[in-house]
């Protein structure tokens, strides 16, 4: 099971990051440097499988929240160096949550349970619809507001469902 981890803050580079010896993924990888204002940077290598929230194209100097699995082997250098599943580009207009979601729809930490509406758009990471129940998944959560209980909740307005 993917434990999702984060990490938030500054992009002060990007550049191609080469995989292989012959070159066949050349400018397929991207390496995201991203610093958190704090003294702390980590290096994201970006894949063609790498999901971005609302496909949403990153530059240096924007605000972004890196998702990993915290549960994978990294290799001990520093920065340290993570295979970016998700990419949140950040947004004064959207909050966004990437975690597992019980059968309850409270995700793994406990600190934010969904309730769906007919409104909540469900889909999959490429576009399409999704129909089942989306409890017992790995969930990119997509919402505005919550409420001040513990755990939080919310109504969110789509929910991308990570198979």
């Amino acid at each position: 099971m993917v434990r999702f981890n984060f990490f938030q803050g500054t992009i002060t580079m990007i550049s191609d990051f080469m995989t292989g010896q012959n070159g066949e993924g050349e400018g397929c990888y991207k390496l995201i440097s991203v610093e958190d204002g704090a003294g702390n940077s980590v290096n994201f290598v970006v894949s063609p499988t790498t999901y971005f929230v609302d496909h949403a194209m990153v530059a240096v100097g924007d605000r972004i929240t890196g998702y990993y699995d915290g549960n994978a082997p990294v290799p001990l250098i520093y920065p340290p160096q993570y295979r970016a599943l998700v990419m949140v580009k950040e947004s004064s207009s959207q909050n966004v949550k990437v975690d597992y979601f019980n059968s309850q729809l409270e995700s793994s930490d406990g600190m934010l349970r969904l309730n769906i509406s007919p409104y909540t758009q469900m889909v999959l990471t490429n576009g399409q619809s999704f129909s089942k129940y989306p409890g017992n998944r790995n969930l990119i959560v997509i919402y505005d507001f919550t409420t001040m209980s513990i755990p939080a909740q919310t109504t969110p307005y789509r929910i991308i469902v990570w198979c």
